[in-house]
């Protein structure tokens, strides 16, 4: 049975170590980091090699589709069985999965002549693996971080996977260059050190079983218990729902914002420049994130940021120069970040650890289902109507995701609490404290008044 940690049994006023002091953090941290950079390189050598073998841009956005197919095919399922078995043993696996499949890519690929059959596979067996480890990556983190500094937590990956990706497409260039499967074996040894960091962390990160808790249920209920729990909250009903169309629209600005330098005239070098501002503004914006939470409270990062994107849209068709794009793009990722580092924060602390693979992965895998219609319908409105007014039509899509978070102040109540003082949600089927279980028991919706009691996740895992 897990045991509380002790910085979070001291007094409330004590603020808690630093994580860069937490050695089960940092294994985390830096396995996860690694592993990005890794995938960055590949990320950037896939679309080479498969141009290099076919000519074909069509047969290389295929590479990607597979990749993206598999990891959604698992996500629900991999959230279901991060409540159900040992979540080391997953995060463990799985990314040896991924580290063999690219292998046999770096192995196919140094033989000469691989088959686009092939590594179309190997794309595919790599995304359902990833499918598995992102759904147990979330409930992993909330095992290992105090409950208080979840935004932290958040906030600082987010930064670590920006700077992964910043150095890993020039790394991954770099690497095609000197041997078209090096950037592979790279990536499949990055996948190890995830292992490696897995096996050291010395917190047990769950599931809890207990002795009276009686037979497992089904995959197919365990799924739809994640859904009832994410029904059981006006919050992360609405952030699923808003999350997901905020995705699209920046999706589509991400595919916008690079037509839109080659439209004024900048090529490679110039798109490179200005994709380097914007993962910086992504790096800043993780840093500023959870100490502007602290200053100014949740929802009114929420509400500010969003502001703050939306009006970049607008300013950035104003600009003319590409170098000029990519400082409008930089202040963008500066606000879009944070809005991510508000809406899973308070997720993680809702949602009890039972439930959290499960609602984590229902969550990603609704906004990563529909996050593909934002750069179509983009690239769509740019052909028809000119990137410039494209560009126009996503920041009024922007705008009234702005306005809606005015309008939905009672979705949005516990983004008044602060994060640490947030009480987890009742399980479903669970009646609020002081009533009767009855069939038709009402729902709780989010949220408690924060109480004097509040449970620490040492607590919350020894339920």
């Amino acid at each position: 049975m897990a045991q509380a940690r002790p910085e979070e049994t001291g007094p409330a006023s004590v603020s808690p170590p630093s994580l860069w002091r937490d050695r089960d953090y940092m294994y985390w941290w830096s396995g996860n980091g690694l592993s990005t950079l890794g995938t960055s390189v590949s990320t950037l050598a896939f679309p080479l090699l498969v141009l290099h073998l076919t000519g074909s841009a069509a047969q290389a956005g295929v590479i990607t589709v597979l990749h993206m197919v598999g990891k959604l095919a698992t996500l629900a399922v991999g959230g279901a069985l991060a409540d159900r078995v040992s979540r080391r043993a997953i995060l463990c696996l799985a990314p040896l999965v991924q580290a063999v499949s690219m292998g046999v890519v770096a192995l196919l690929v140094y033989r000469g002549a691989p088959s686009i059959t092939a590594i179309g596979a190997m794309a595919l067996v790599s995304g359902l693996a990833a499918g598995l480890r992102v759904a147990v990556s979330m409930p992993v983190l909330r095992r290992i971080v105090p409950k208080e500094q979840i935004a932290t937590a958040t906030a600082q990956g987010m930064g670590r996977d920006m700077v992964a990706q910043l150095v890993g497409a020039p790394l991954g260039g770099l690497l095609y260059a000197m041997g078209r499967w090096i950037p592979f074996l790279f990536d499949a040894v990055s996948f190890l050190f995830v292992t490696l960091g897995s096996l050291l962390i010395r917190r047990p990160l769950g599931p809890d079983r207990h002795p009276g808790d009686g037979p497992r249920s089904s995959l197919a209920k365990d799924v739809g218990d994640g859904l009832r729990m994410i029904r059981r909250s006006d919050y992360l009903v609405f952030t699923l729902i808003w999350g997901a169309v905020l995705n699209a629209v920046a999706e589509g600005f991400i595919l916008l914002f690079v037509v839109l330098i080659q439209h004024r005239g900048g090529g490679p070098t110039a798109v490179g420049l200005a994709t380097s501002l914007a993962v910086t503004g992504g790096v800043i914006g993780a840093v500023l994130g959870p100490l502007l939470m602290g200053k100014l409270g949740a929802r009114r990062v929420l509400i500010i940021s969003a502001w703050v994107f939306m009006a970049s849209f607008a300013v950035v068709v104003s600009v003319s120069q590409p170098w000029q794009i990519g400082l409008v793009v930089m202040v963008a990722m500066i606000s879009m970040v944070p809005m991510n580092v508000v809406t899973e924060s308070y997720e993680v602390r809702l949602v009890p650890d039972q439930y959290q693979g499960r609602v984590a992965a229902t969550s990603r895998f609704f906004v990563q289902g529909v996050q593909w219609i934002g750069p179509l319908g983009a690239g769509i409105l740019a052909d028809a109507a000119g990137v410039e007014r494209a560009i126009l039509v996503l920041a009024a899509a922007m705008a009234l995701l702005a306005v809606t978070l005015h309008a939905a102040r009672r979705y949005l109540r516990v983004l008044d609490i602060p994060l640490a003082d947030v009480e987890e949600l009742l399980p479903p089927g669970v009646p609020p404290p002081g009533e009767e279980s009855g069939p038709t028991a009402p729902p709780e919706n989010d949220i408690p008044t924060p109480a004097t009691g509040t449970k620490t996740l040492g607590e919350a895992q020894q339920r």
